[in-house]
């Protein structure tokens, strides 16, 4: 096969890139699919162009940006029907997790002392485990104080799997508190019962 050497080439080695990766791709992973580099603005400018085009078309998938590269996406309007193929339930989490994790994205690094304090109850050790063997945290310190407490931050996962880019893109507390009190508490309670100290 002759070498890509035209923009148009390299834009269909993109794509199909994208396309053929369940994980999202860096301008830098993108730039070594060719022999010859094409610098990170010509990538940036022809995911634009990509973007763009597959926008142009209407098409049920879009390209995005997320925290840690590119990918194709469905659009959330067509999630709906995409539920009904899944055999499997998604998981369902306790209030405790959802309020644990809002906590950590908005006011991060957090200790679970901090958790606790705005909380106002305990914080289960499962709590963060479930979150952690999720990927949306992480131990990125430990707190200068007696005990040296672990600091909880979220990782890059979490923002791909919310679909931002940045945590400055993650919606006002107000809105956020207005959604978990239209929440069916029944709806996220997981299939084991929640620890007693997380019960609030």
């Amino acid at each position: 096969m002759e070498p890509a050497t035209t923009p148009e080439a390299w834009l269909r080695i993109i794509e199909a890139a994208l396309l053929a990766t369940p994980a999202p791709l860096a301008v830098s992973d993108l730039r070594r699919l060719f022999d010859e580099d094409p610098g990170p603005e010509t990538v940036r400018r022809l995911l634009d162009e990509l973007r763009a085009e597959w926008a142009a078309a209407g098409r049920g998938v879009e390209l995005v940006q997320l925290a840690s590269g590119w990918r194709f996406q469905t659009r959330p309007q067509y999630q709906v029907y995409l539920d009904r193929l899944k055999e499997e339930k998604p998981p369902r989490y306790s209030r405790a997790v959802m309020e644990t994790l809002a906590i950590i994205a908005y006011r991060q690094p957090v200790t679970r002392g901090d958790i606790e304090d705005i909380r106002g109850v305990a914080v289960s050790p499962n709590v963060l485990k479930t979150l952690e063997s999720r990927g949306w945290i992480d131990v990125v310190g430990h707190r200068d104080t007696p005990g040296r407490p672990a600091l909880f931050a979220t990782t890059r996962r979490f923002l791909d799997d919310m679909g931002l880019r940045s945590l400055t893109e993650l919606p006002a507390l107000t809105e956020i508190e207005r959604i978990m009190d239209l929440v069916d508490t029944s709806q996220i309670e997981p299939a084991a019962a929640a620890a007693p100290e997380e019960e609030a």
